[in-house]
């Protein structure tokens, strides 16, 4: 089976562009009507819906950024009303506050609909063990790809992450066929197997669908010859939907866009221009399908470029390329997003320390680590070694407990950390992508 849905996959430019139009213009007049913020965006503009006629009138409504959501917390972009909301998910923002996203009963289905296109690039069929190892719950990488694999008829693993030993004995028990999760974990199972003496003939993977982190060409063929399969990039994000907006088929070219649901832009992220295809430039998503939490021209701070021409595999979807780097500063740390301000919410509560710190990340046996250097105020620095050693603890704990990832927190004299007359320089990231 080479495509799941191919009157959708492999629709003429001249059809995609006729169904995104219509499916533009119901959305608009949705959140117009539905979303306060959303009216006050367009009217502030001078924009009413009936403005909006071709796909070229998608530069003339505003953009949708993250900061809105979080502005608007928790349910302030929702355009369905919470009696029809089955579904609530949410991702870290730039504070405390989470982003809060809502899927109605057809958003669900949308959503395994696009996860199933993904799992079937990657060889997915009715007779496909896939086990799940991207993390369940509020983050949306496990029932994400969940959906996909029940739509498409093959038999779930829902695992989730995290002990290693048993997902390498399950894969080996059940006779896994299909591996999800982020691409830095599927390679430390590879070194995990090595030293349980597990070896990749034992297994009969085929495939794996990694994403939710940046990864290299160089990482893919390690996990390609460690595992002995061919490794699928995709991409997502909860706020346009989870996993499922992209994915690389066979031919690995770039990603297919499902782009009868999420129309694509490329801005120039300084001017917010609109780009023409093949320029580098930010990844901009409108939603056109979505009920729960429609968005337009939504800012993803991804860097990538777009490509029309038709694929060798067939499909006729744009492909976007691998995701390069990011416009702000926010890190992607073993599937979770963490903002440098985050940090920083969290160390003006502890009265012992300077407010300068560093965030070091760098890829240790294939798994991503966080270290963060704190300056101690002089008083701090001039007392107990214990006391400061119980500093760190509760600092790692506070981190951990919001940003639901482990750190190593290490306090430093004071004047360690290198000042700046400018921006500070609160990330180095040893990460090779």
């Amino acid at each position: 089976m080479q495509y799941w849905n191919p009157s959708c996959e492999c629709m003429s430019r001249e059809e995609m562009m006729k169904l995104q139009t219509e499916r533009l213009i119901d959305t608009v007049k949705r959140i117009y009507h539905n979303v306060p913020v959303y009216r006050e965006k367009m009217q502030e503009k001078g924009i009413e819906p009936g403005d909006i006629k071709t796909l070229d009138d998608l530069k003339k409504l505003p953009f949708t950024y993250k900061n809105d959501l979080r502005d608007t917390y928790p349910y302030g972009f929702f355009a369905s009303p919470l009696s029809e909301i089955v579904r609530i998910h949410a991702s870290s923002g730039t504070t405390g506050k989470q982003t809060v996203v809502g899927y109605t009963r057809k958003d669900i289905d949308t959503w395994a609909e696009v996860t199933a296109r993904t799992l079937v690039s990657a060889g997915a069929d009715k007779n496909s063990l896939i086990q799940v190892a991207y993390g369940y719950g509020l983050f949306t990488g496990g029932l994400g790809i969940h959906y996909g694999a029940e739509r498409v008829g093959a038999s779930v693993i829902p695992i989730s992450g995290g002990n290693t030993k048993r997902q390498i004995q399950i894969m080996k028990d059940f006779g896994t066929t299909i591996l999800a999760c982020t691409p830095s974990y599927a390679l430390y199972m590879a070194e995990e197997m090595e030293e349980l003496g597990v070896k990749k003939e034992d297994l009969k993977l085929k495939a794996g669908v990694f994403g939710a982190e940046q990864w290299s060409e160089n990482m893919r063929k390690e996990i390609e010859e460690r595992l002995g399969i061919i490794a699928i990039d995709i991409y997502g994000l909860s706020e346009i939907i989870g996993p499922g907006v992209s994915t690389e088929c066979h031919c690995r070219c770039g990603l297919h866009i499902q782009e009868d649901h999420f129309i694509p832009e490329i801005i120039d992220p300084v001017t917010e221009e609109v780009l023409p295809p093949g320029s580098k430039g930010e990844l901009v998503f409108s939603t056109v399908t979505k009920e729960g939490i429609p968005l337009i021209r939504y800012r993803t701070r991804d860097i990538s470029t777009l490509n029309y021409e038709k694929c060798e595999c067939g499909r006729t979807t744009v492909r976007m390329s691998k995701v390069s780097g990011r416009t702000d500063d926010m890190l992607t740390i073993r599937g979770v997003n963490v903002f440098p301000s985050q940090i920083e919410t969290v160390l003006l509560e502890f009265g012992d320390t300077a407010p300068h710190y560093l965030l070091i990340v760098d890829r240790i046996d294939n798994l991503d680590v966080l270290e963060i250097w704190v300056e101690m105020n002089q008083q701090l620095f001039s007392d107990q070694v214990k006391r400061i050693e119980d500093i760190e603890r509760k600092i790692r704990k506070a981190i951990e407990e919001i940003l639901g990832v482990s750190a190593t927190v290490k306090l430093v004299e004071p004047k360690t950390i290198e000042r700046s007359e400018g921006k500070a320089k609160r990330v180095i990231d040893k990460r090779k992508f």
